[in-house]
């Protein structure tokens, strides 16, 4: 029996990789994508500390599964179409509030991390 097979395994990345590349399509996305990467700079800019960084990794990675997790679930609510039941189009606004709600979250965890050190340069 073998433990690791690199087979599967690069099989398994290679299937992420092309999600990543269709949820990457979608504008929400990219957006949040240019937001992570604006705070993964300041993280270095200001250089905080270890728990700041870890908190503000956490929440991008919350964010961005969340809205993976909603492109999912629009593309099976797409499927159904509102006219089959109505509650698919409710569905696909529920886990859009869950996206907004922690991209709040997230910039609120932000601003208090980020706002003395901007208070600093200002």
């Amino acid at each position: 029996m073998i433990f690791f097979n690199i087979k599967k395994f690069t099989r398994s990345v290679s299937h992420a990789v092309r999600g990543f590349k269709c949820v990457f399509k979608e504008q929400n996305f990219r957006l949040q994508i240019l937001f992570s990467i604006i705070v993964l700079i300041f993280i270095f800019i200001f250089n905080l500390k270890a728990w700041e960084a870890i908190a503000l990794l956490m929440m991008i990675t919350l964010v961005l599964v969340l809205e993976i997790i909603n492109s999912i679930f629009e593309r099976i609510m797409d499927i159904l179409k509102p006219r089959v039941h109505p509650y698919a189009k409710t569905v696909k606004d529920m886990m859009a509030s869950a996206v907004l709600i922690a991209s709040l979250g997230a910039f609120l965890v932000g601003l208090l991390i980020f706002w003395p050190h901007f208070i600093n340069i200002i």
